[in-house]
């Protein structure tokens, strides 16, 4: 494993556990030139999951663009880094649960929503002022009271 820090190929493990969801392995790194340590997580291959976006095109499903837009969604909000992560994770195991080879965009956006609900609502707000595309005040007024209830 190449260290992120100075490119180094030779890093150490320093400790290996299964994560909460016994799903990945969090293994603690060291590299041996300039003893930073770093976090990687292993876990198995699965089949590809393929996305089915608005437009009808089909895209590789990626773990990152979910983690990448909650993320931006809670920026400047109380939710840490570690509550995005572990909703990914259950995000992408629900994916896999449902067995199918392709899952609409639509699917993955309201799974995402639900999560952000319960994580922050000022994030799921924003979340999904950008996925539902409002146009207008309205759509964000129609939103927060569907919140309400």
């Amino acid at each position: 494993m190449k260290c992120p820090y100075c490119n180094n190929p030779d890093t150490k493990v320093v400790d290996s556990r299964p994560t909460d969801d016994n799903v990945s392995i969090r293994r603690r790194r060291s590299c041996l030139k300039c003893n930073k340590r770093f976090t990687t997580y292993e876990r198995y291959e699965e089949v590809p999951l393929i996305v089915i976006k608005k437009d009808d095109t089909r895209e590789p499903f990626d773990r990152n663009k979910i983690f990448n837009g909650m993320l931006r969604s809670c920026e400047k909000r109380p939710v840490s880094v570690d509550s995005i992560d572990t909703a990914t994770d259950e995000i992408e195991r629900d994916l896999n649960n449902l067995n199918q080879r392709e899952v609409s965009s639509t699917v993955i956006g309201e799974m995402v929503m639900d999560k952000l609900k319960e994580l922050d609502k000022v994030a799921y707000v924003r979340f999904a002022s950008v996925y539902r595309e409002f146009q207008d005040v309205s759509g964000f007024y129609d939103e927060l009271e569907n919140l309400k209830e």
